[in-house]
């Protein structure tokens, strides 16, 4: 019980920065989410897996990604290979200005890292990892 507690402050706790981000770029929080989906891939990211990772519909997709691209966040590029497949890209300014914004969250992440030992925090990173797989393996939230 107390860890769930815990995630859920935490991802509170992130939520509230997300929406203060979104708020000071003119973004809605899930254009947010899709920022930290292309940042965090370790594959090219295309709209079809922003659809299935978000849980949104084409059309909510295509519009995310027009605000994003207005905005200068990402640019969205045509695979050299298959011209069909489009990329998503973050776009390297925009990523800066991320960074600066999350930077009091790295420094607080610093902070409460230094609590730990490397073992423990290995431990943790596991947990967290693990977790996130059987999330990622939920087709829908549960009724």
């Amino acid at each position: 019980m107390a860890l769930a507690v815990s995630l859920r402050r935490v991802n509170g706790e992130i939520n509230r920065l997300t929406h203060a981000f979104a708020t000071a770029q003119g973004l809605h929080p899930t254009d947010v989410s899709a920022l930290a989906t292309v940042l965090d891939s370790a594959e090219p990211v295309t709209p079809g897996m922003l659809r299935t990772r978000l849980g949104l519909t084409s059309g909510a997709v295509t519009a995310c990604l027009d605000r994003l691209e207005r905005a200068g966040h990402i640019r969205r590029t045509r695979d050299e290979a298959d011209r069909r497949v489009v990329r998503v890209e973050y776009v390297d300014e925009a990523r800066l200005a991320a960074r600066a914004f999350f930077r009091p969250l790295a420094v607080a992440g610093e902070r409460a890292r230094g609590r730990f030992e490397d073992a423990e925090l290995a431990v943790v990173v596991r947990f967290l990892d693990a977790f996130s797989e059987e999330m990622a393996r939920l087709e829908q939230p549960p009724r």
